[in-house]
């Protein structure tokens, strides 16, 4: 050694346990900084574009005058499409609707899907309906059961009766136990 240096001794099993931990950080080799993870740079924008160009060699054109398009799914649900992009190739039976989606509940959506729903949405709807009114009807048959006055169990004019009487003996016995013996007159001597 020389006579700057100092050496530091360190405990071998944290020595080892910081070594490992300083590995499993490292992604790439020798000179790359730690980082705890890879980070991917992926977007939708590039996603898009593959789109766009696949559908720019299908020959889409643009149908104005689409105002709003629902999407009907097999369990009920609805992705409802908002003044969406609409474009078709009847060539090659493509059709593509881009914009901002929101999955709804077919509830949410009724008074104005009734002229779009097909035979199998009607009796999807009439399932619904029955589902719903039977768990409202007990909802409400409940909430009536709680409202009536609560049926008479017993005869309460009797007991009320029968209460009388029981206190009325007990005072005849308290008045016997608080009365003194007759009293008698005696002349005195």
């Amino acid at each position: 050694m020389n006579k700057g240096e100092k050496r530091v001794v360190m405990n071998p099993e944290l020595l080892k346990k910081l070594q490992q931990q300083a590995g499993q950080v490292r992604i790439g080799g020798k000179g790359t900084p730690r980082r705890k993870k890879k980070v991917v740079h992926t977007t939708a924008a590039t996603d898009d574009k593959k789109l766009q160009s696949s559908l720019k060699k299908l020959a889409v054109n643009t149908i104005p005058g689409i105002e709003e398009v629902n999407m009907i799914k097999e369990d009920g649900t609805i992705i409802h499409f908002n003044n969406p992009k609409a474009q078709a190739s009847l060539a090659a039976n493509t059709f593509a609707i881009t914009g901002h989606g929101e999955t709804r509940e077919i509830t949410e959506m009724l008074p104005g899907i009734l002229s779009q729903l097909g035979p199998e949405g009607l009796t999807q709807l009439k399932r619904l309906a029955t589902s719903v009114a039977g768990s409202a009807g007990a909802a409400v048959k409940a909430k009536e059961e709680e409202d009536e006055v609560p049926e008479l169990v017993g005869n309460f004019e009797e007991a009320s009766k029968e209460e009388v009487k029981v206190v009325s003996s007990k005072d005849k016995e308290n008045v016997k136990k608080n009365s003194t013996s007759p009293v008698t007159n005696k002349a005195p001597a």
